[in-house]
């Protein structure tokens, strides 16, 4: 007789509630009232990333630090007030960067259809034109998500996806989040976008076991390029690193060969070869001769993780202004 763990039969709850939400959004849903929300969206989206190629990937990881915090329902974008601390200033969003894109966008699209598009809706097409205008892939986005009241800088530290992460505690996070081993490979490869600072990864160079030591997964001569960057497990001024060195404006598959080499910047890059199923994920996009599939695989998991915990109909509010609740 199998065992049900009360840990697993939350998770069902969580995504089963996550199913129920996502099934009330439309890709047609501003059909009527804001017809031309994309057009809008896409033409801000290509000037500012026209201007600041950069960008992309730091709009793409807004995204996912929205999605995977309390669902995709721009709590994120919220500023700390009344003595409450808000996501973005959770220390795993210290180095979130867009804000000020959002908000940009946001104006457009309050100028063309006053009061009727959510600030998360926005984001989740902002998200999408920035891997497409970054060479990616595109997909379809169902649209009617409201934005959440409600933001914790507290859910954020406990509930994201850590940089230092094992495959296992991961594939927890995602699982709550109705997202499979599978979705946590392809998601992992918009680590072909942005950069990051020293303190997400100095720890794999100068002190993984707690005795001044470097990871022995990380290949040393990428650890020691890492370290002429990085000068200490305590520099927080050192100069930032490409996630996908060589082509991190720039969405394509090279990140898994990186990782496949061993030269996964983050310990959550490198654990992916600690698993059969992420393993031979990495290993097979790494050959070059699937990229086309991992296009494609991306677009999934990205619709699938756009859905994650939406806020629908009297759930939220229409924000004017995506930093502050109306």
């Amino acid at each position: 007789m199998a065992i049900v763990t009360k840990a697993w039969c939350v998770v069902v709850v969580v995504v089963a509630a996550v199913v129920a939400a996502a099934d009330q959004l439309r890709v047609d849903y501003y059909s009527e009232t804001c017809p031309d929300v994309e057009a809008v969206v896409r033409e801000e989206m290509e000037k500012i990333i026209g201007a600041a190629p950069s960008l992309a990937g730091p709009l793409l990881r807004l995204h996912f630090h929205d999605c995977f915090v309390r669902g995709c329902d721009a709590s994120v974008l919220l500023s700390s007030s009344g003595g409450n601390v808000a996501e973005r200033d959770a220390k795993p969003n210290k180095s979130l960067r867009g804000f000020g894109s959002v908000e940009r966008v946001k104006a457009r699209v309050e100028a063309a259809c006053p009061g009727t598009v959510s600030c998360a809706d926005v984001l989740t097409l902002m998200a999408r034109d920035a891997v497409v205008l970054a060479r990616g892939p595109t997909w379809p986005v169902a649209l009617g998500r409201r934005d959440g009241r409600v933001s914790s800088a507290d859910e954020a530290s406990a509930h994201l996806p850590p940089a230092d992460g094992g495959v296992q505690a991961l594939a927890t996070i995602f699982a709550s989040n109705g997202l499979d081993l599978k979705d946590l490979a392809v998601l992992s490869g918009a680590h072909t976008l942005g950069t990051a600072h020293c303190p997400s990864y100095a720890a794999r160079l100068y002190n993984f076991t707690g005795k001044n030591d470097a990871d022995p997964s990380l290949d040393s001569e990428y650890a020691d390029k890492l370290r002429s960057r990085c000068k200490s497990a305590a520099d927080g001024a050192g100069m930032i690193s490409e996630m996908d060195p060589g082509s991190y404006k720039t969405f394509d598959t090279s990140y898994y060969r990186h990782v496949a080499k061993r030269r996964g910047l983050f310990y959550s890059d490198a654990a992916l070869l600690s698993d059969a199923t992420t393993r031979e994920y990495v290993q097979r996009i790494a050959t070059g001769k699937f990229d086309g599939e991992f296009f494609a695989d991306f677009a999934v998991s990205m619709a699938k993780m756009g859905n994650v915990g939406v806020l629908t109909g009297d759930e939220g509010e229409i924000r004017k202004k995506c930093y502050v609740i109306n």
